[in-house]
């Protein structure tokens, strides 16, 4: 866990244990606490930029993170390294728990109530307050990770309001503001984006946008452009860089711009069939026998280049073949994390939930991959996801692109 995360919450404890002996009283326990809860919500706020790509010292959603909110390439809203855990709804807000690897009972981990009890504390100083543009930025942000996208839109208004010239702020509501829009970028986002690249031109999070921008309206060239500043001006040690260069080369590959200048060919050839998140009519791969006579799928995950800044590096991803009709219970099932993508997958009998759940039972299957932001297996609103055409369960050199955001 984060050290200043767990420091102040054995401070809160402290505090509590003094009040309940007496030695504190009630006015000095409520300003005591209320200071503590505030600086935890903002260390909270504060790691998962740190770890994200050091992109701006802070910070891609969290760095390609969103210091809660998260969305193209390396800085983003949605971004946090925070990951589920069990018992917590998928929606609720990260832990300081997945700052330690995802343990929910890490000690001092900040549980959900106690982040929303502070949000809404937050909420209702501010109302006293409405000068503070740090309360308010802070507040968007908070309201962002818990996906009250409605809430954290006026409090983004309120902070660039009273600041208008902090790039790091008005990227964030430009993602926020994407992020409601179905992710379009187009409009007030990107003319946000491209005031906060005025004030600050490095600003790791507005280049990854405006390269997403560029990329979705077909300009390879732009993207390219944009996202090359991100890899100059990121940490080396940024764990966002290699998903950056990928969706550099997938931008070069579909403005047929060729590699760049000194760049290192391929490691592989690529797979021979693609498999887009809205399926086609008809199966894409060729099929490739097991040797053991069983059902066997191969191929390829990626993440679209548009939807990159949309994870984390420690985001689960989930690989899986279900039948074609009928039942949506999985057959076969993977589980890797977005830091691995792209990444070879192997689907076959040996992984059925049941005896009677094989792919070889199954004249078609369907292959999806879903980033889960939660890390439970049950798809909820925020997951990206991908799939295949309907294919035979003995398909081989599959490629699936995870390039669809999961809605209500």
């Amino acid at each position: 866990m984060n050290k200043d995360i767990k420091a102040l919450r054995q401070q809160l404890e402290q505090l509590q244990k003094s009040h309940r002996e007496g030695s504190v009283g009630k006015k000095a326990f409520e300003a005591g606490k209320a200071q503590l809860e505030r600086e935890i919500l903002q260390a909270v706020l504060a790691a998962p930029e740190a770890a994200a790509a050091g992109a701006q010292a802070p910070r891609p959603s969290r760095a390609l993170t969103a210091g809660v909110l998260s969305f193209v390439v390396v800085l983003a809203v949605a971004g946090y390294a925070w990951t589920g855990s069990p018992g917590v709804p998928s929606a609720g807000p990260p832990t300081a728990a997945a700052a330690e690897g995802g343990n929910p009972h890490a000690s001092g981990a900040v549980d959900e109530a106690q982040f929303i009890a502070a949000v809404e504390q937050l909420a209702e100083r501010l109302k006293g307050q409405p000068d503070d543009v740090e309360g308010w930025a802070m507040l968007a942000r908070s309201y962002g990770m818990l996906g009250r996208l409605d809430d954290a839109l006026p409090a983004y208004q309120k902070a660039v309001a009273l600041n208008g010239q902090d790039a790091r702020l008005l990227a964030d509501y430009a993602d926020t503001l994407a992020l409601k829009n179905d992710r379009n970028l187009e409009g007030e986002p990107l003319a946000l984006v491209e005031r906060a690249l005025k004030i600050e031109p490095t600003n790791l999070k507005a280049l990854s946008l405006a390269g997403a921008a560029a990329f979705n309206r077909k300009d390879y060239a732009g993207a390219v452009r944009y996202w090359e500043r991100v890899v100059q001006h990121a940490p080396a040690e940024s764990p966002y860089l290699p998903q950056v260069q990928a969706s550099i080369a997938e931008a070069r590959e579909r403005g047929g711009l060729g590699p760049a200048s000194g760049a290192a060919a391929p490691a592989k050839p690529p797979p021979v069939a693609v498999a887009a998140a809205k399926p086609a009519a008809a199966p894409v791969a060729r099929p490739a026998p097991d040797a053991a006579g069983g059902a066997t799928i191969r191929g390829t995950v990626r993440l679209a280049p548009a939807l990159a800044m949309m994870a984390a590096p420690t985001d689960a991803v989930f690989i899986f073949a279900r039948p074609a009709e009928g039942s949506r219970m999985p057959l076969a099932i993977v589980r890797k994390q977005v830091k691995d993508l792209p990444v070879d997958f192997v689907l076959d009998d040996s992984m059925a939930m049941s005896p009677g759940a094989k792919l070889s039972l199954f004249p078609q299957v369907v292959v999806s991959a879903r980033v889960s932001k939660s890390g439970q297996a049950v798809p909820s609103a925020g997951d990206l996801s991908g799939q295949s055409a309907p294919i035979a369960p003995t398909a081989s050199g599959l490629l699936i692109e995870i390039n669809e955001v999961v809605k209500n």
